[in-house]
């Protein structure tokens, strides 16, 4: 498992799809995940800072492992079939809960936890972008002009 940073959330054209995209830390591979709308609200929403008046189911579920004293100890993507990826929430109690990446992600955000990424989902969906070239927008601008959503499968994750 590699650990991942979220870089943001965008939206792809022509094709009006959200992606969020996250980077290996301590590596240079950037991994793209098509998204639905409601989830690249949520997960650009906790990465600004923003709390709505009320809940979003993240923030909701967040509130409900802290009322119930569940600790989210990792996200983890953990496969990529067919165009779909796959992600397991961990908890401290050893429970692990499989989960669309995108919902795993709004959650970590929420939570402070850790992403990570197995090697076969980085070694198959990865992209490599070397750290001396441009700063990190321009390199994201530069990575959707050369991809489309049919490189990954179009499901929403």
């Amino acid at each position: 498992m590699n650990e991942l940073d979220v870089v943001g959330v965008r939206v792809e054209m022509p094709s009006n799809q959200p992606i969020v995209l996250l980077r290996e830390v301590g590596g240079d591979r950037y991994l793209p995940i098509w998204i639905g709308p409601g989830e690249a609200t949520a997960i650009a929403f906790a990465q600004q800072g923003m709390t709505p008046a009320r809940p979003l189911t993240h923030d909701l579920f967040k509130d409900v492992l802290e009322a119930v004293g569940q600790e989210l100890t990792e996200v983890r993507i953990t496969d990529l079939r067919e165009g779909v990826f796959y992600a397991e929430l961990v908890f401290a109690s050893g429970v692990e809960v499989s989960a669309r990446p995108s919902d795993a992600i709004a959650l970590a955000l929420r939570t402070g936890t850790p992403i990570f990424g197995s090697d076969g989902v980085l070694d198959d969906a990865g992209i490599a972008i070397p750290d001396e070239q441009e700063d990190e927008v321009e390199k994201f601008r530069e990575f959707l002009d050369q991809i489309s959503p049919e490189d990954f499968g179009t499901g929403s994750q």
